[in-house]
């Protein structure tokens, strides 16, 4: 009788096994705790919208129509926060700066007017 030469195969696993088996589960927890805590929908007092800058745009034209041709940005700013329009909760993030970017963004689309003035002579 011959004897059979059964090897046992031993399923030991390896630390640097074990090390990667690990991370990579906790990768994919990390990557679903941050998806879950990304805002899906959006926010009821967003102002990052398309129609909140329509709604911005609307009301600055609206007191540059209503004020003198020689006002300047930081006297629009204060019209434009105390306008009866004008939405605090909604517009909660509306500074200086917001303005200077509606008023960059505005001279772009319109390549004729170049300042407070040109926006009021073309109302």
């Amino acid at each position: 009788m011959s004897k059979i030469n059964t090897k046992r195969i031993d399923m030991e696993i390896n630390t640097s096994t074990w090390m990667l088996v690990f991370f990579i589960i906790l990768l994919v927890v990390s990557i679903w705790k941050i998806y879950a805590f990304l805002p899906n929908k959006e926010l009821a007092d967003d102002d990052t919208t398309e129609a909140s800058h329509e709604e911005l745009i609307y009301l600055m034209l609206k007191v540059i129509k209503s004020s003198d041709a020689n006002i300047e940005a930081a006297v629009l700013y204060k019209k434009m926060r105390n306008d009866k329009s004008f939405d605090e909760k909604h517009f909660w993030r509306f500074n200086q700066n917001r303005l200077n970017k509606l008023l960059s963004q505005y001279y772009l689309e319109n390549p004729d007017v170049f300042s407070i003035e040109d926006i009021y002579k073309t109302l």
